[in-house]
């Protein structure tokens, strides 16, 4: 039996991968989790149900093309099962009206090594969305003898999860600011909360961002899970809505990484990248002012790059400006018309979970000094 799964981090020659489908797609209901991430000046505020059909055939346009592309630069690619997602979620401890998507297999999948976890997600319209990930992840469990399949606690999402009416909308942005930066988030620490699209891993090291999504009780938990790894808290003062990590900080190789300038990681969490020589530079600006209708999502999913290996990306072809940068820092690019895409769940790196990348578990940081994110 063939050797199926294997990812340590976002930059080694990518094999196999996971690309998402915007089939049967919604707009959930506001609940706990979602209604902290819409921005009270959004369309989508007050607004739930099933997505227009015109634009669920335009983004799974764009995933298929980018499945195509991915192909013919040698990537294997599997894709999802969709729920019918306007199907209501009833547990002994909620219900809520509809589900959401399996456009961004990002947030739901984890792969660590040999391993793929399916993410305690914060979001109950999400309590489902790993099931359609299941007959990939139970045929990998058929094939590959070494494939460990695990699932993180399962949340039960209760009310006390949550503060409730954390945001007033009355609340100005500077006051958001000020929540974010002092630590102050929608999820409690009850259950372990996490979205597998805030770990960046890199090797040895899991750097997870605390906000809106991942709570510190994740972090033990990961801490726990893998004694092995060192694993750090992360995050982004300069970001009123912080989920995910990958529209902010972006490794495109061993030693370099891309930052959101206007979520720069604090002076006091670079250390252990100045202490090993890693270079963090500002993104490009996006090339557009707003992003597509009915988006969650800022306009910094330029950013949001799909790594295919040390040399090559794929970026957004409408984003000139992160593709110019792109080149100059020695990447060759690859375009892909994706921002039909973005309004289902993110951006390229959003709609794709890795499956096999070539390489080990490295140790990129073994400079190891007194660092503050340190778990």
């Amino acid at each position: 039996m063939a050797k199926i799964v294997n990812s340590w981090n976002d930059f080694d020659p990518l094999k196999h991968v996971i690309v998402g489908l915007a089939d049967h797609s919604c707009i959930p209901p506001e609940e706990p989790a979602t209604s902290e991430k819409v921005p009270i000046d959004s369309e989508m505020r007050g607004m739930w149900g099933p997505r227009p059909l015109e634009t669920v055939e335009k983004a799974n346009a764009q995933l298929d093309n980018l499945a195509k592309v991915l192909g013919e630069n040698g990537v294997t690619v599997d894709r999802p099962s969709p729920l019918q997602w306007n199907a209501p979620v009833i547990t002994p401890d909620f219900r809520t009206d509809s589900m959401m998507t399996c456009m961004p297999p990002r947030d739901t999948l984890l792969t660590i090594g040999p391993e793929i976890i399916e993410a305690a997600m914060s979001f109950r319209c999400r309590f489902w969305e790993y099931l359609a990930f299941r007959p990939l992840l139970n045929r990998y469990f058929n094939e590959d003898p070494e494939f460990i399949w695990t699932q993180a606690p399962r949340p039960r999402l209760t009310d006390i999860s949550y503060k409730h009416n954390y945001y007033d909308e009355r609340i100005s942005l500077e006051e958001r600011l000020e929540r974010t930066a002092n630590k102050d988030f929608v999820t409690t620490e009850e259950e372990i909360l996490f979205d597998a699209a805030d770990v960046l891993r890199i090797g040895k090291d899991l750097f997870i961002q605390h906000g809106l999504t991942t709570n510190r009780k994740a972090m033990e938990w990961f801490k726990r899970r893998y004694p092995d790894l060192r694993i750090h808290a992360v995050n982004f003062p300069g970001d009123p809505y912080p989920i995910h990590i990958d529209a902010t900080f972006v490794t495109l190789r061993p030693g370099l990484i891309i930052n959101n300038p206007q979520r720069r990681l604090p002076e006091d969490q670079r250390k252990i990248f100045e202490a090993n020589d890693w270079q963090i530079v500002d993104a490009a600006q996006p090339a557009h002012k707003n992003p597509p209708p009915l988006c969650y999502s800022s306009v910094w999913l330029s950013m949001n790059c799909l790594v295919l290996d040390h040399k090559t990306v794929i970026c957004e072809a409408s984003e000139v400006n992160q593709m110019e940068q792109m080149d100059k820092l020695g990447m060759n690019v690859i375009p892909v018309p994706f921002r039909d895409a973005y309004p289902f769940g993110g951006a390229l790196h959003c709609a794709t979970a890795d499956v096999y990348r070539e390489g080990g578990c490295e140790d990129y940081f073994p400079n190891q000094v007194e660092d503050v994110t340190r778990v």
